[in-house]
């Protein structure tokens, strides 16, 4: 029972903060800054290219500071709306959009649910975790646009047509979205144990912006939380931290893995049972390269497009949008990104 408890209560946490992140995404979204960055994005000069490595950055960016599931989320059809606005290559936006959001979780505690939940029994402020993670996260955005940039450099350069172009809209006004998403930045880097606080901006910004528009759709609500799936995840990795806990599965996994070792074992077992099982599996004790594991189980979910939350969203996403994704391409590229990003970033990190 008391393996049961301490599983309970190094989990729930890391849940807190990521429904907090998705409710600030939400409002951040109806207020309309992903379309604004949408439309940016299509009309920055350098044609395909040039639109697709401002997209990859925006969602990098977005990513590290909003979480990737809410990066998944919002960022897919802004991808989409910017391939298509500037006539180019839209198989680069969207499989760079999923295989970014991966890779680039690495920046901030909160970026990734793994993250919280390796990190939750460590006593690391998101200031020292961001200092360390930064030149990986660097490493790992850079590797990730070059790879896919290269795959679908032929497509990117071909011609554009300029009358595809999305008119500028209305400017972007900041509204309560964007200060929540600045204070949720501050505490993840200030506190050490920010899930309450993050939780409590998104909760005040809905309210705000539910004041707005004078009317609540529980369904918007419910359809970005998706509190049964957060409820099934967190029930999920519970058990398994505390399987993990009862039985020392930790120790005999990683007892004398390297960091090399620690990273590709965390890859590969994300790919297998999914990378947020796999969390709760080695942070149930203590293990020698946190880091490493964090590499891992961060990037190599985009060796399969079953191994994360965020692959199956996407999935979901762009076949709702009208594209037809390939879970073999998925697979072959993200493989590439995955073993380049790991390597590198052990290397030069």
């Amino acid at each position: 029972m008391s393996s049961l408890i301490h599983s309970v209560a190094a989990t729930w946490s890391p849940f807190v903060l990521v429904a907090g992140l998705l409710l600030i995404g939400q409002v951040a979204a109806d207020e309309g800054l992903f379309r604004f960055v949408g439309s940016w994005c299509a009309r920055v000069p350098g044609g395909g290219v040039g639109s697709f490595l401002v997209t990859m950055a925006a969602v990098a960016l977005v990513s590290a500071v909003l979480n990737l599931d809410t990066s998944v989320v919002f960022m897919t059809p802004v991808a989409l709306q910017a391939a298509r606005a500037k006539g180019t290559d839209e198989s680069a936006f969207l499989y760079g959009t999923v295989f970014m959001s991966n890779s680039a979780s690495l920046l901030l505690v909160g970026s990734n649910l793994t993250n919280l939940i390796v990190f939750a029994p460590l006593d690391v402020s998101g200031a020292s975790f961001a200092a360390h993670s930064a030149v990986a996260w660097v490493v790992t955005v850079v590797t990730t646009t070059l790879v896919v940039l290269l795959w679908r450099w032929r497509y990117l350069r071909r011609a554009t047509s300029p009358s595809r172009f999305p008119r500028a809209g209305a400017p972007y006004v900041a509204g309560p979205g964007l200060v929540a998403t600045l204070f949720a930045v501050v505490a993840m880097l200030a506190i050490s144990h920010s899930a309450v606080w993050v939780l409590a901006a998104g909760l005040v910004a809905q309210v705000i912006s539910l004041a707005k528009k004078r009317s609540f759709a529980w369904r918007d609500v419910v359809a970005v939380v998706s509190p049964v799936t957060l409820g099934v995840l967190f029930a999920v990795a519970v058990l398994v931290g505390w399987f993990a806990r009862a039985y020392d599965v930790t120790t005999r996994l990683l007892g004398h893995a390297d960091v090399a070792g620690t990273a590709a074992l965390a890859a590969l077992t994300a790919s297998v049972i999914n990378n947020l099982p796999a969390a709760s599996l080695f942070a149930a004790h203590r293990v020698a390269h946190p880091f490493a594991l964090l590499l891992g189980l961060d990037v190599g979910p985009n060796l399969m497009v079953t191994a994360a939350l965020s692959s199956l969203l996407w999935w979901r996403i762009t076949r709702r949008e009208g594209f037809v994704p390939s879970r073999r391409t998925f697979s072959l590229v993200g493989g590439v990104v995955t073993v380049a990003s790991v390597v590198l970033a052990i290397v030069l990190a």
